[in-house]
């Protein structure tokens, strides 16, 4: 199989990225079928684990039943860990057969090759339901081939949580603001209350969204807005250099073996003053350390040298169609239907979940929560939901929560200020700059780190553009 489906079999491998060996979490196949009827269609549908449990448990595995049903289809839901996603994806797409709607958390340009043109769901769906929110489009579309490779229903919000009677210790009690502050006051923290930070410098999610946050915050970026390689740059090496110090002064050894779930735990065990992260943490803390999450607080993207303040969404849920099934219409008529429900989503995720179209009209009925007064589009539940959180426990701060409704204005797409094409997606897969971050903390010369991880992008983006799927000429 050295060209089958658009990709390589060496282009599989790498896309695949660090999910390969990975373990499931033993949540086997839901499989929804309509009485002792056969089905006279079917949907097979892979979704990773969602990290706020009754998402799964409570509301889209139901979600699915009742809609094959509605609609003659016998689905199969599957569920597995976010780090089996590549692995899982390149071999299906390589073996020609397996699920008809996969879902990842980040773009799957990559996989343009092998995947369906969701261009027509996607006019479908801001005809129905509003414009799309621009950094999914851009984490769903190609601008050179005009190619929708996939279909983005929503997004994570990724603030910093941070403990706030640690950092009221040492007289900074609104939390950091600044990424010069996690070294000064971080390390502070760690001296004198034996509290380390947790920003990770492993192959994985958070460690990912890590580094491209401080390098956009930096002004800088691995490519420009026309998809040329800028990576290399001293707006960059000064990024790399503060994470070398922010590691020296104010964590531990640790981080080089994080996993997506590990600053998550750290907080959760009181051994984090400040993670880069979703609220689904603080939502693991309510149920399990109540008193832990009290002292949970967030902040908005930190801000670099010249007060830019970007975030990387911290979760882009993107669903594409591959190339092999034979299911493409139903599959489509299922992600209208998710969109069109999507007010239940943002609900059973706790708010973890944000809309990709915010203009998307409430449905009427019993939606499986209290009637928000005068809303009428998603983006009045969001806004509501985060000023009164309907999930804040007993003795817990009101309107912590408040923060998150400006966050459009400091999120951003992986491909920032570009798209997510498909070397931003290997670039990403293979984890390129967390090794770089991870480098240099290390004690490798920032310079000669960044010249490394130059030399790995440079080549990945050349191939990419040969095939027309990348723009830019360096």
């Amino acid at each position: 199989m050295e060209e089958k489906h658009g990709l390589s079999r060496r282009d599989f491998i790498k896309i695949a990225g660090a999910g390969v060996g990975a373990v499931a979490t033993g949540l086997g196949p839901t499989i929804f079928v309509r009485k002792a009827q056969a089905a006279d269609k079917t949907l097979k549908i892979l979704v990773w684990s969602h990290f706020v449990p009754r998402f799964d448990k409570e509301w889209f595995d139901g979600f699915a039943k009742k809609w094959g049903e509605a609609h003659g289809v016998q689905v199969t839901v599957d569920h597995i860990s976010l780090a089996e996603i590549g692995s899982r994806t390149a071999a299906e797409i390589a073996g020609g057969q397996g699920h008809d709607l996969i879902e990842w958390i980040s773009p799957p340009a990559q996989f343009e090759p092998s995947v369906v043109d969701m261009t027509d769901v996607n006019k479908e769906a801001e005809k129905r339901f509003g414009k799309q929110h621009p950094l999914c489009t851009k984490s769903s579309f190609n601008p050179n081939t005009k190619k929708y490779y996939s279909f983005c229903h929503g997004w994570t919000i990724d603030p910093g949580c941070y403990r706030k009677s640690l950092w009221e210790k040492v007289g900074k009690p609104e939390g950091p603001e600044k990424w010069e502050d996690l070294v000064t006051f971080g390390g502070k923290i760690k001296k004198e209350q034996a509290v380390q930070l947790g920003v990770g410098l492993s192959q994985e999610l958070d460690s990912n969204m890590a580094a491209r946050a401080l390098l956009w915050s930096y002004d800088s970026s691995i490519q420009d807005a026309e998809e040329n390689v800028i990576i290399n740059n001293e707006r960059t090496i000064e990024a790399v250099e503060l994470m070398a110090k922010l590691f020296t002064e104010s964590m531990t050894p640790e981080v080089f073996a994080w996993t997506a779930v590990s600053n998550n735990q750290a907080l959760i065990a009181g051994k984090a003053s400040y993670i880069l992260n979703s609220i689904s943490a603080y939502r693991s803390a309510q149920k399990e350390v109540p008193e832990i999450a009290k002292d949970v607080y967030f902040v908005p993207a930190l801000k670099g040298p010249k007060g830019t303040r970007w975030s990387s969404e911290h979760v882009i849920y993107n669903y594409i169609i591959p190339n092999y099934s034979k299911n493409v219409e139903t599959a489509k008529k299922f992600l209208l239907s998710l969109v069109e429900n999507y007010d239940q989503a943002m609900y059973a995720s706790e708010l973890y979940n944000s809309p990709a179209f915010f203009d998307a009209p409430i449905p009427s009925g019993n939606r499986g929560y209290a009637a928000v007064k005068g809303a009428k589009v998603l983006r009045d539940l969001h806004n509501t939901w985060f000023d009164n959180d309907p999930f804040v426990i007993e003795g817990e701060a009101k309107g912590k929560l408040m923060v998150l409704k400006d966050a459009e204005k400091w999120s951003t797409n992986v491909g920032h200020p570009g798209p997510a094409n498909p070397a931003i997606g290997e670039v990403f897969a293979t984890f390129i700059l967390p090794n770089l971050m991870a480098n240099a903390a290390r004690g490798m010369k920032a310079s000669l780190a960044v010249e490394q991880a130059e030399l790995l992008i440079k080549p990945i983006f050349a191939k990419w553009r040969n095939k027309g799927l990348v723009g830019g000429k360096v």
